[in-house]
């Protein structure tokens, strides 16, 4: 799987943000200035649990995972705490593959692969990573701050990222990833061994207002 497109995405869609942001704190700035009200759409992701699977028995757990407000926002902000455990080394190739599933008239039905998202299978998980932390070059905060690395390979132990605040920028979902409840499964693969297992459920919903 190549990234490049996606990870220029994001970066474009960091620096429209970042340009929203400033064209608002000037008006903001301006006395007497008429403000138009626009209309924004956002989508909420709620209801969101989780478990590993095999209750834990995998060398691979999620020990905790924090994740507030109840009820997450794009765009918006969202704090996540989170604890991981292997009792193994992981090294090249690592794999995760994600099953994706939508609830259509109390069926779940799969969700395809398209553009990254849904049903995918990421087969070279440590040239992802250097993809987005180029090799070399120190990992970034809140990574760095709290000694956690960024590639491959990773040391058998604990992995805690404590409470850390990140913003999500206004990203335009899929068409087809539509209002609903979702459940995913992602299996940790790492030499043709299975290292872990965790299983999630969320619903999604679009909101819209008019902003002043």
């Amino acid at each position: 799987m190549h990234l490049s497109p996606v990870w220029g995405s994001c970066q474009y869609i960091a620096a429209m943000a970042r340009l929203v942001c400033l064209l608002v704190a000037l008006a903001a700035l301006s006395e007497g200035m008429v403000i138009i009200p626009w209309w924004r759409s956002a989508t909420e992701v709620k209801s969101i649990t989780w478990e590993n699977c095999d209750s834990g028995k995998l060398p691979g757990t999620i020990k905790s995972l924090s994740i507030s407000p109840d009820t997450v926002t794009i765009p918006g902000d969202v704090t996540v705490s989170l604890v991981l455990n292997t009792e193994v080394p992981l090294s090249a190739p690592v794999q995760i593959k994600i099953t994706a599933e939508k609830e259509l008239l109390g069926e779940w039905i799969s969700v395809p692969c398209v553009d990254n998202i849904g049903t995918c299978t990421y087969s070279d998980v440590c040239h992802l990573l250097d993809t987005f932390f180029k090799p070399g070059q120190q990992c970034p905060a809140p990574l760095a701050t709290n000694g956690l690395p960024c590639h491959c390979p990773f040391k058998a132990g604990t992995y805690a990222l404590p409470s850390s605040s990140v913003k999500i920028p206004n990203i335009s979902l899929p068409s087809w990833l539509a209002d609903g409840d979702y459940r995913a499964t992602g299996i940790l693969t790492a030499d043709n061994k299975e290292i872990g297992c965790a299983k999630f459920t969320f619903t999604l919903a679009t909101s819209s207002s008019w902003w002043w």
